[in-house]
């Protein structure tokens, strides 16, 4: 995995200077003010000696232009620009390698940075970088602005007229070269000193880290105007790494080497999770055990070179690292473990139910036992009396017998005219829905429903109507388009926490924090199913329709309780306070850990094994509700409990990648989004822009499974692009902290709930279109847990 290619003994401590290392060269200060430079090639042949500066050399980097190797070195008195192919040339001719002076006097250079056309290098020196030409003497450019001394400069690789730097006053700033005035200045990140800074060009960010192991992250639009996409601690990431080494096994993505005092990591910035620790504690046989400077170069073969100076003596190592044998011998122990009994996680079943299966249970109804008369059989007409009277009928003997007349068919402009009506009644429903449009971004409607909190959201499977569940205990229904007055239903003594439609559409369910639960058949004003609460001893965190409405799925407490139910459709004016629906328990699931359910989610739409629910110790544990088993538990998903989960379950009106609905959201305060794959069994993407520090605010996916839209306290709805980690848009127009958000499964429409009861709509406008990943693999995911 990690070994250590060559040591170098230097004269003097390198613990605190800029060290420079590329894939060709690596080049180390020697005397003070002399350099020596080794080819990785041939590191057992004699270094190229550059002699030319008079002072200490303090920084040096490496660079490129038109497919040569240039160096750059620089001291108090000289900032020198080397080309290696020359200077070796001159050495093999018997000459002194000499370089070209680009600069003088600048002062104690810390840091050196070119560009990547090799044409320009930026020296930071106390407050100011200076802009140098890198083939003449010539400043072209001074930077002032920082209230502390400078530690780092990059500049933007597909940018070269930006410049990024960063300062121990915890801030950093972005130049534009052009008008030499700074167009983005940060906040004040941290409170220790920025030290490093990267430009990552695959996903358009901006990174930098400090002393105190933080690391940010920063999307880099083109305006340049960056937002923050995630933060980590280096430690806690470190501390999660450690308990779940099992689950890390991942596909090449986004990701990022760090060096760290104590070791190398290797960090997947979509998920920001540890992918590889390498702590120099575990290599004993190293000659570094604490690191003061590392420069990182990808190397051949499949390594990576990094030169990294020792912080307590003077010691200089080439590491060759291969990270491609750590996911080998991890993709091996996964493969191993599923030849020997285990298997893939997925929603889509991939075996009938078991015969002892909860899912295989019935409901038997018993049919009252009614005596039969005298004479009666079970077929054929009733036997009665023989009587010698012409108005009564004998044994049916003089009955005629029953025949189907033939009656023409009259009606028939009739009934193509009822049926153009009801295309023209449905609209919209009956087209498919634009998998090709544009994000919701433009508010169309608002409506305040009463000053209750909007506690549960959820539109009818065709989307014609909206479930209301509020905080006064009450559930208003409504018509797609908010018009007219809602219907109102009451019952409950607390707040709505949970409101669902059946796939049928014939029934909806409400549940309460008073521990009921009723099932309202469509159209009436009285429920026809009332769990109450001595059948329930804990208030109720999730409730919804299973299995294509075969069951109740109810979370309560610690334990998951499933439901056998039939819904009585008679009426009796007399007796109706007697509830003739008959609800039966069919299985009681309990958490390994004995926590608290917290949310809850499981498809109907099609037939699933798998409830996903999470806990009050912050894990997401997956049950296979066939085998009546938890088959897989993610410890610590969060930082804090998961209030909210959100699978990608699609809609009838459009159509997905089968493997796309593995794909689910979760939620919790302080801890921005996450999205996980059941395949792979772990975080693939994470979102933070949004502001949730108190309340449980939604999240939810689109039916073409592209967006995803999260509700904040700053009053607006932040809009994402699965494959991105940063937002497309900031919906605003609210009034106060949104709670609840849901997408219309037919039409590209998002509905939102705001905490002081209001009701708001928004529609794509008419901004770019986004195209659909055609091979159905999100996020750029892969296909397979492999």
């Amino acid at each position: 995995m990690i070994a250590e290619k060559c040591t170098f003994t230097c004269d003097r401590l390198a613990s605190h200077r800029q060290v420079a290392c590329c894939q060709t060269h690596c080049v180390l200060p020697h005397r003070r003010n002399e350099l020596r430079c080794y080819s990785l090639e041939h590191l057992d042949q004699e270094p190229l000696s550059l002699t030319g500066h008079h002072r200490d050399v303090s920084s040096m980097v490496f660079g490129r232009r038109d497919a040569q190797v240039l160096l750059c070195s620089a001291s108090a008195d000289y900032v020198i620009v080397w080309n290696m192919d020359v200077c070796q040339r001159r050495a093999d001719d018997g000459l002194i390698a000499a370089g070209t002076v680009i600069g003088t006097l600048l002062g104690d250079v810390v840091y050196l940075a070119f560009s990547s056309s090799g044409e320009r290098v930026a020296a930071c020196t106390g407050t100011t970088v200076t802009i140098l030409n890198s083939q003449r003497e010539q400043a072209m450019c001074t930077l002032s602005g920082h209230l502390g001394p400078l530690t780092a400069a990059e500049f933007c690789p597909w940018d070269e007229e930006i410049l990024a730097t960063i300062s121990e006053d915890r801030t950093f700033k972005v130049w534009d070269l052009k008008t030499e005035s700074v167009c983005y200045q940060s906040f004040v990140l941290s409170a220790s000193p920025l030290l490093s800074c990267i430009f990552v060009e695959k996903s358009r960010q901006f990174i930098t880290g400090s002393s105190d192991g933080q690391i940010w992250c920063f999307s880099f639009p083109n305006d340049h105007n960056c937002h923050l996409v995630a933060k980590m601690d280096n430690a806690k990431m470190h501390k999660r790494y450690l308990r779940q080494q099992e689950t890390l096994t991942r596909q090449k993505g986004n990701m990022l080497w760090i060096g760290s005092s104590d070791g190398l990591y290797l960090l997947d910035l979509d998920s920001s999770d540890l992918l590889i620790a390498l702590c120099f504690r575990d290599y004993p046989e190293l000659s570094i055990a604490m690191a003061g400077s590392w420069s990182i170069s990808s190397g051949w073969e499949g390594q990576m070179l990094c030169l990294v100076s020792s912080l307590f003596t003077p010691t200089v190592s080439l590491l060759a690292v291969r990270p491609a044998d750590a996911k080998d011998d991890l993709s091996q122990c996964l493969e191993k473990s599923l030849s020997s009994g285990g298997q893939g996680i997925s929603v889509f079943p991939s075996s009938p139910p078991l015969l002892g299966s909860p899912l295989n249970a019935d409901l038997r109804r018993k049919e009252p036992n009614r005596p039969k008369r005298k004479g009666q059989h079970r077929g054929g007409v009733k036997e009665q009396p023989l009587v010698f009277q012409s108005k009564v009928k004998s044994s049916g003997y003089s009955s005629s017998p029953r025949r189907t007349m033939f009656s023409p068919k009259t009606n028939a402009e009739n009934t193509s005219r009822s049926k153009e009506t009801h295309r023209r009644k449905v609209g919209y429903i009956l087209r498919d829905y634009p998998i090709d449009s544009s994000a919701p971004s433009v508010h169309q409607q608002q409506l305040s429903v009463t000053n209750a909190t909007v506690c549960s959201l959820q539109y009818s499977g065709d989307g014609k109507q909206i479930l209301c569940g509020l905080g006064d205990s009450s559930v208003f229904l409504y018509k797609s388009n908010l018009t007219g007055s809602p219907a109102v239903y009451t019952g409950h003594d607390s707040a709505v926490s949970s409101v669902g439609w059946s796939h049928c559409r014939q029934w909806w369910l409400s549940a309460s924090k008073d521990r009921t639960l009723r099932v309202w058949p469509s159209g009436s004003s009285e429920p026809a199913i009332t769990l109450s609460e001595d059948m329930l001893s804990h208030p109720i965190s999730g409730a919804q329709f299973y299995y294509l409405d075969k069951f109740l799925l109810v979370a309560c407490g610690d334990s998951l309780h499933l439901y056998l139910y039939h819904v009585d459709h008679t009426h009796d004016d007399i007796k109706r306070y007697k509830q003739r629906s008959i609800v039966k328990l069919a299985g009681r699931f309990k958490t390994t850990s004995a926590t608290d359910i917290t949310a809850l989610s499981a498809i109907n739409d099609f037939f699933s094994h798998v409830v996903l629910q999470c806990g009050a110790d912050r894990s997401i544990q997956v049950l296979d509700v066939n085998q009546g088993r938890v088959v897989s538990e993610w410890p610590d998903a969060h930082s804090r409990a998961i209030h909210c989960i959100a699978q990608n379950k699609g809609s009838a009106f459009a159509s997905q990648s089968p493997d796309s609905h593995n794909l689910f959201l979760t939620s919790a305060v302080t801890d921005g989004v996450k999205l996980w794959d059941l395949r792979t069994r772990r975080c693939v993407r994470r979102y933070e822009n949004h502001l949730n520090r108190c309340h449980a605010c939604d999240v939810a996916m689109s039916p073409c499974g592209r967006f995803i839209a999260s509700g904040s306290e700053d009053n607006c709805v932040y809009m994402y692009d699965i494959r991105s980690s940063k937002y497309l848009h900031k919906l605003h127009r609210h009034s106060d902290t949104v709670l609840r958000v849901a997408f219309n499964p037919a039409t590209p429409e998002l509905l939102t709930g705001t905490l002081d009861g209001r009701l708001g709509v928004f529609r794509p406008g008419g901004g770019p279109r986004l195209s659909p990943d055609p091979s159905g693999a999100q996020c750029g995911l892969p296909t397979s847990p492999l």
